[in-house]
């Protein structure tokens, strides 16, 4: 079984920034705004607002892929 994976559509994201408020421990922003997971958390390392952060994202372009 495959760990969860996420996956940030950069053609869609507008750096609002809110996954990285919402999750800081997993995303973070690049140095041009944009939202990116941070290194060694791309299966979203247990955190219990991996979820609410894909939520929040105003433009929809974090997916998580279950295994």
């Amino acid at each position: 079984m495959s760990p969860r994976r996420i996956d940030i559509d950069t053609s869609v994201c507008i750096g609002a920034g809110q996954c990285a408020l919402t999750a800081p421990d997993v995303f973070t922003q690049d140095d041009d705004g944009f939202s990116q997971v941070l290194p060694g958390r791309e299966d979203g390392s247990g955190s219990p607002l991996l979820r609410e952060a894909a939520r929040a994202c105003p433009v929809s372009a974090i997916t998580i892929q279950e295994p």
